[in-house]
């Protein structure tokens, strides 16, 4: 773990806005959890949090909260989403393979290895948790799978370019795409795709999270926006400002708070979800690279993955990593 010093380099800024919004509670990068080199894509952390799983380019990285210690499990090419199962199982999207491992986070032994689409990214439960529904984003087909089984039960074609998910109450699978600037809806009853919801203004959506007390979608917009849709009239209501490079939506439903890590600018922006309007309420200063995260929900620590990175290349293109400096950011409420 880094030294507590980090945290005088790392201010939180809880602003209150006029009309009524309150102010979010006070946050503070507080430590570093040092982990393996290597690229990382969405991270969760279990219901009860006592573990953070990471998904890696070769395997997920899984830290015991409570004790900080940091291991590696599994084998995957590529992992872009390790969601923790009911029972205690870990499901895994491997994206260069197109398939979708069950692991034991204890051990890391696998027990199923399921083919989906190409290049599956985000996965996510139903609110039953008894399927889970795999974002394939080459293919832009959303693959099923009943988890008593561990099998594919359907396959469900919408768009190519199909990034992060959530579910309506009213059943609904909303999912962002990143190309066509739009959010994709799905009736899984029926197993086939709706109309889109335009978002005019918001670029390559990509993070998305449902509401559920407003019955509202906030999506993250590449271009420094965030995007909020009312579900039951299916249209962009406002767009607000964030920081560039978002790759995340990380709802706190106790403290009705949306967090949003955006990578390019290093800062992590605080919605609040309690009044009739989402309100910007707060900026933490984090670092460049950080745009994905988990949330402890009985803590309200947030867990950022980063790294450093030499300057990006002249022609374009992702700036390496350098070695031996990928860490989790520990944002706590102060």
């Amino acid at each position: 773990m880094r030294p507590q010093s980090l945290l005088a380099a790392f201010v939180a800024l809880a602003l209150p806005l006029a009309g009524g919004a309150a102010a979010a509670p006070r946050y503070t990068v507080a430590a570093a959890i040092a982990g393996p080199d290597g690229p990382w894509d969405y991270a969760r952390t279990d219901d009860d949090g006592t573990h953070l799983y990471v998904a890696r380019g070769a395997s997920v990285t899984v830290v015991d909260l409570a004790t900080g210690k940091v291991s590696s499990i599994g084998n995957v090419q590529r992992g872009h989403a390790a969601v923790p199962l009911p029972g205690g199982a870990l499901l895994v999207t491997s994206g260069t393979d197109g398939t979708v491992r069950v692991l034991d986070p204890a051990t890391g032994t696998e027990s199923a290895t399921i083919t989906v689409g190409k290049k599956p990214d985000a996965a996510i439960l139903d609110p039953t948790k008894t399927h889970a529904y795999v974002m394939n984003a080459t293919s832009g087909t959303v693959s099923v799978i009943d988890l008593a089984t561990a099998k594919l039960t359907q396959t469900i074609t919408v768009k190519p370019a199909l990034e992060y998910a959530a579910f309506a109450a009213d059943g609904t699978l909303f999912i962002n795409n990143e190309e066509a600037n739009e959010i994709e809806t799905v009736d899984v009853a029926r197993g086939v795709a709706g109309s889109a919801i335009a978002l005019p203004g918001c670029d390559a959506p990509t993070g998305l999270a449902y509401d559920r007390p407003h019955n509202r979608l906030i999506a993250a917009c590449a271009n420094g926006k965030a995007a909020v849709v009312d579900v039951a009239t299916r249209t962009l209501t406002s767009l607000i400002a964030i920081g560039a490079g978002p790759d995340a939506v990380i709802l706190d439903e106790v403290r009705q708070l949306a967090f949003i890590p955006c990578g390019k600018d290093g800062v992590l922006d605080i919605l609040s979800l309690s009044g009739a309007a989402v309100a910007h309420v707060g900026t933490v200063k984090t670092e460049v690279g950080a745009r994905t995260g988990a949330l402890d929900p009985k803590t309200g620590t947030l867990y950022l993955p980063s790294a450093k990175f030499v300057p990006a290349p002249a022609g374009g293109g992702r700036p390496a990593m350098l070695p031996g400096t990928f860490h989790i950011l520990v944002v706590r409420p102060a």
